[in-house]
């Protein structure tokens, strides 16, 4: 926290031009790799586009609410709607390309987690089960028997054999035999992130890290944000109206400078270590000791004898001794 709150304040903060009447009644705000930015308004239901510069892209306008699942791929944008019982994928101009409808062969889904551009995990509410689903060729996978709450849930996500469960004030673990393996809790749980292998967990203000079956840890937060998000190279939130970024590259150097710089203990430790090695002595009744020795013997005996062919033929009798 030290750390953020330092690269916060110092180097890494920047405003992005974006029109503060575009950022007004913003329900949601989602950034891609290439710095293009979501704004999803829940008053109006609309989802709109824009590029670095506040150069609006696209625009969809929705007659019930949808979820924004995430913008890493931003070819292929799943949205997903409870009220219409639909998952729709729209492309980097926010044209429509696909439409799932659940209607006709679930019951009634409560959440969608779209795995790919062909997989699905449904959570249907009405047979408490978890389905993995192909909607290219319309055919059910597998299905998991999940008697969890679905009360206030906000999002879903299946990774590694997991099933991650988010609410607005919870995160669960489980397996696929509905074997709980981790809880924690959550302030304003909005959505998850996967970068990697790593789970990310989006909220109102604040950003955090699941460390598998230990903790959550906090890698970003602003109590005065309203809405956070991030990429791969920066941290966004909109506060009073406004778009700012914080670079994560210049955080990882202000987080540098905080730290103690002790290349001058390190190598004190090193000579005194190598001073200690170096004043060491064999003892007499280890096999180095006896070989030191037999060293000394033979150079005392004959100087002139005392080089490597000679220790090479009195091996074997040290070889005796055990080394």
């Amino acid at each position: 926290m030290i750390f953020i709150l330092i690269f916060c304040s110092l180097s890494a903060q920047k405003a992005i031009p974006l029109d503060t009447l575009k950022l007004k009644e913003a329900k949601d705000m989602l950034a891609d790799d290439y710095g293009n930015l979501y704004i999803y308004k829940s008053k109006d239901f609309s989802f709109t586009k824009y590029d670095s510069l506040g150069k609006q892209i696209g625009k969809l306008m929705f007659t019930v609410p949808y979820k924004v699942q995430g913008v890493q791929n931003p070819l292929s944008v799943p949205l997903f709607s409870e009220n219409a019982q639909e998952l729709k994928y729209v492309d980097q101009n926010m044209n429509e390309i696909q439409k799932v409808d659940f209607k006709q062969k679930f019951g009634f889904i409560k959440m969608a987690y779209a795995e790919d551009l062909q997989q699905l995990w449904l959570l249907d509410e009405s047979t408490k089960r978890l389905i993995q689903y192909n909607f290219r060729n319309e055919t059910t996978i597998n299905s998991y028997p999940f008697d969890a709450s679905f009360d206030d849930l906000t999002d879903l996500l299946v990774y590694e054999n997991k099933i991650y469960i988010l609410t607005r004030k919870h995160i669960r673990v489980y397996t696929f035999k509905f074997e709980k393996i981790f809880e924690a809790p959550i302030e304003n749980g909005k959505r998850f992130r996967r970068e990697n292998e790593f789970i990310l967990v989006i909220t109102n203000n604040s950003i955090l890290k699941y460390i598998p079956e230990k903790e959550m840890v906090k890698i970003f937060e602003d109590p005065d944000a309203q809405i956070v998000d991030k990429n791969t190279l920066s941290y966004f939130e909109i506060k009073a109206n406004k778009l700012y970024l914080y670079n994560l590259e210049k955080s990882k150097e202000a987080k540098l400078q905080t730290e103690p710089d002790q290349p001058d203990h390190k190598e004190k430790v090193t000579e005194q270590d190598v001073e200690k090695s170096a004043e060491k002595t064999a003892e007499p009744d280890s096999p180095e000791g006896k070989l030191e020795k037999k060293t000394q013997e033979i150079e005392d005996k004959n100087p002139a004898e005392s080089s490597l062919q000679k220790l090479i033929e009195d091996s074997s009798e040290v070889e005796s001794v055990g080394v």
